[in-house]
């Protein structure tokens, strides 16, 4: 299985999942259909399966003219979007524990809600012990930073991160924006003795000055410098002034928000 990262709008990212030999594939969370369309027109690809993480438009949105050329392909979603009508054109309900087989690859399905309340994330764990998982996590984890609550609670939210941390540290991590480069300068004003987090900054700096991505990131990185992933760190809760690991959670939230 290819991954295909096509940018889309300003800052998204919508991943083409290739398998080269039948000339099928899937598109995790398609919010332009015509960026989709172009690569597999240029390709001769056929589009076989659409992957949604949660309802927002940027997310769903080309999935009615996707269906319109491949009107065959099957719309995967959560249980929750589904009953609440809010992914176009759902056909597969999901919930956590779900597996599905796609490319000759298992698919694990992981519940992330606090973003949304339907949010899920699309885990691909690796076929030998040496390779890396990949995970499609939407907008709940973002590189060095997370999604904001807008219909879940902070124990939710970080939960959800929890999860995401339990995974394998060399799991390629394809989240759906790039941000990295904002969050790294909001992590350093809440944690500026971490060095890794310094190096990285140094990094991302250059790669956004050339206009390179910086997706997929990887569980280990996002381990050592997002502090969202780093709540039980001794430096970050005297940052914060607090050992409680949700506390420090909720205020990195609620100042991110206002950053």
């Amino acid at each position: 299985m290819e991954i295909i990262r096509l940018p889309a709008f300003n800052d998204n990212y919508i991943f083409l999942l290739v398998d080269r030999a039948t000339g099928d594939c899937a598109v995790v969370d398609p919010g332009d259909a015509e960026v989709v369309l172009e690569y597999l027109s240029k390709e001769d690809l056929t589009l076989k399966t659409i992957l949604i993480t949660h309802h927002h438009a940027d997310h769903v949105d080309g999935n009615r003219q996707l269906l319109n050329h491949f009107p065959a392909a099957a719309v995967y979603g959560s249980e929750i979007d589904l009953q609440k009508r809010r992914i176009p054109g759902q056909t597969v309900s999901l919930k956590a524990g779900d597996h599905l087989d796609l490319f000759n690859r298992t698919v694990e399905i992981l519940f992330v809600p606090g973003h949304t309340q339907g949010h899920i994330a699309y885990y691909f764990p690796p076929l030998r012990p040496e390779d890396s998982g990949d995970l499609f996590c939407g907008d709940t984890l973002f590189a060095n930073g997370c999604g904001r609550l807008l219909e879940g609670m902070p124990a939710q939210l970080f939960a959800s991160l929890q999860q995401i941390c339990d995974l394998p540290d060399n799991t390629n991590i394809w989240c759906a924006h790039e941000y990295t480069l904002k969050n790294i300068k909001f992590s350093l004003t809440v944690d500026p003795e971490n060095e890794a987090l310094q190096r990285r900054f140094q990094r991302v700096q250059t790669q956004r000055q050339r206009q390179e991505p910086t997706i997929p990131t990887v569980l280990a990185l996002e381990k050592q410098t997002n502090p969202f992933l780093r709540c039980g760190d001794r430096q970050l809760q005297a940052n914060l002034k607090t050992t409680d690991p949700l506390r420090v959670f909720t205020k990195l939230r609620g100042k991110r928000d206002l950053f």
